[in-house]
């Protein structure tokens, strides 16, 4: 495909984005949502409807001009067109699992059958930039950010999904005097006798610990899965995590800020490291410096931000200290993970291992 189909393809699949967000904060932030017929749930079907027929009509117009079978469906879109009808049928799962069971407001509508069933088939519908983008023959070693930007978008939206169903461990969603106030205890409720000792209000350590953890593997994986394959252009990494911020900014209602920019900026500073460093498939010790630092920077700027606007450092200086070292050698261990071996880059730009 054209980068111009993709590129329309990107931007309808940000409709269908923001409309499982909109739903996200109606869930997170309305009281007694009993029905499925809701404003929130008609921009994200209609989200889906306008996308799904954008790639219909790809295949229709490739099916006018003599293509036949497979041939017709442009390479990197097969996997979006199998996931709409599947995406339909969960979607009148969801619907009658809601109007008999009536609507999940807790941890559990993360666990809906109906709705992990969404959450997979919309995946494979709006990453359909990124397998395009994967397979194209124009798209070199080094891309130019407008090339790649359908690709970031949708790798960046599947993994708000991803963000979304793993919320209950996400870090984004606290704000700085909670962070800060969690880290400076040592356990999440206490008080001996007689009310002695500090009593936790909002998350505890263990909590924004256990949440840093799981956010940084989410955010950090797809920007590594990425590295691998392109030397990624400035910018790129910001537009991912500024994406990545929409869906905990549309749960919280935007109560938080600050973090969320924190966010942002790491994004600017991985950028920057990719620029210093220019990790790639064919660098291994670029690709493991870029994964350890970009995770130490982030959460350093994590706890920094909150530190700032909180009220100050947090009292417990191991804690506040150790958890970006933490993350930064998770960042190393998923580097090594997913690029155990240097890999290089054939005439086609797919990249193969080495001995």
């Amino acid at each position: 495909m054209s980068p111009r189909t993709d590129l329309v393809t990107a931007l309808l699949s940000i409709w269908f984005g923001v409309g499982l967000m909109i739903d996200a904060w109606a869930h997170s932030n309305l009281a007694q949502l009993e029905t499925f017929f809701t404003p929130w749930h008609a921009v994200f079907y209609s989200g889906f409807a306008v996308v799904s027929g954008w790639i219909i009509w790809q295949v229709w117009r490739n099916v006018r001009a003599g293509r036949q079978g497979l041939a017709a469906v442009p390479t990197g879109y097969l996997a979006g067109l199998v996931a709409i009808p599947a995406f339909a049928v969960f979607g009148l799962a969801d619907m009658m699992w809601h109007t008999i069971l009536g609507i999940e407001t807790t941890i559990n509508i993360f666990f809906s059958p109906s709705h992990l069933g969404l959450v997979v088939t919309m995946m494979l519908i709006i990453t359909t930039p990124l397998r395009s983008a994967w397979k194209a023959p124009d798209v070199g070693a080094r891309p130019s950010l407008g090339r790649l930007l359908p690709a970031l978008i949708g790798l960046a939206f599947a993994t708000t999904l991803v963000s979304l169903f793993l919320s209950y461990g996400g870090a984004m969603k606290y704000r700085p005097e909670g962070i800060v106030r969690a880290l400076s205890m040592l356990h999440n409720a206490g008080g001996g006798a007689g009310g002695a000792g500090p009593v936790a209000m909002g998350p505890g350590a263990e909590q924004v610990a256990v949440a840093m953890v799981v956010t940084n593997v989410v955010v950090l994986s797809p920007v590594l899965f990425l590295v691998r394959r392109w030397l990624l252009p400035f910018g790129s990494v910001t537009v991912m995590y500024a994406v990545m911020a929409l869906m905990p900014a549309a749960q919280t209602g935007f109560r938080n800020v600050p973090i969320l920019l924190s966010f942002v900026m790491a994004g600017v500073v991985s950028d920057l490291l990719i620029r210093r460093l220019r990790p790639s498939g064919e660098r291994r010790a670029a690709y493991w410096a870029f994964a350890g630092l970009s995770a130490l920077a982030t959460w350093s700027l994590y706890i920094g931000v909150a530190s700032a606007m909180g009220g100050g450092l947090p009292a417990v200086p191991e804690l506040w200290t150790g958890a970006p070292v933490v993350a930064g050698l998770i960042g190393l261990a998923l580097g090594a993970l997913l690029l155990p071996n240097a890999v290089s880059v054939s005439g086609r730009g797919i990249l193969r291992d080495q001995d």
